[in-house]
């Protein structure tokens, strides 16, 4: 939001509304993910996957950011752009992914994520992701807030939504009822160590 559409929503002696920059957001955020997160786990990842746009964040919780960015895509931009069909379609999915791939290789080349321990999510997309992983049939923050979805787990949770229909998707009730969502719930962070290929070698 600008300042200037600030303004035209916030009357200008109002308290408490202030516009901050990317940057600003970015630590922010970050911050809030990783607060009550073992330093162990440093450094982490915070992906905020949203409608729009996708922020993508590294750093620790004892030096802050040390990188950012924003994709341009998220889960509304990139159904209304590829994923026509109820269910969607093999081709369509295989063309979401390589948007996908093209825009977060952008922010791959901007934030070196290579060195993280712990890729944490936060916001609603990734509650409910964790939600389903974890068979909840409500949305239950004490739950979720702190949980841990391996990897191949939240693959397979996302295969699964892809394959739904809108109705089936409707269906999963408050934990979130389109791709794009109409409701959102809290967001606390989930968070899952990064998996290492079988061929790494110790140290």
């Amino acid at each position: 939001m600008t300042a200037e559409v600030l303004g035209a929503v916030v009357p200008s002696r109002a308290v408490g509304a202030e516009v901050i920059s990317g940057a600003e957001e970015a630590e922010l955020s970050f911050r809030g993910a990783v607060d009550e997160l073992d330093s162990a786990g440093a450094p982490f990842v915070v992906v905020d996957l949203g409608g729009g746009s996708t922020e993508v964040v590294v750093g620790t919780a004892a030096e802050g950011v040390s990188a950012s960015y924003s994709a341009d895509i998220g889960c509304v931009r990139l159904t209304e752009r590829c994923l026509h069909s109820d269910p969607p379609s093999a081709a369509e999915v295989t063309a979401a992914r390589g948007v996908v791939r093209e825009r977060l290789a952008d922010a791959l080349r901007v934030v070196p994520v290579q060195g993280a321990r712990t890729w944490v999510g936060v916001a609603g997309t990734m509650t409910t992701l964790s939600a389903l992983a974890h068979h909840l049939t409500v949305y239950d923050s004490a739950a979720i807030h702190l949980s841990r979805v391996g990897y191949d787990q939240l693959l397979a949770v996302c295969d699964r939504l892809i394959g739904m229909t809108r109705a089936q998707r409707s269906a999963l009730g408050s934990r979130r009822s389109t791709i794009g969502g109409t409701s959102r719930p809290p967001s606390p962070a989930i968070a899952a160590p990064i998996p290492k290929p079988a061929s790494t070698s110790p140290g």
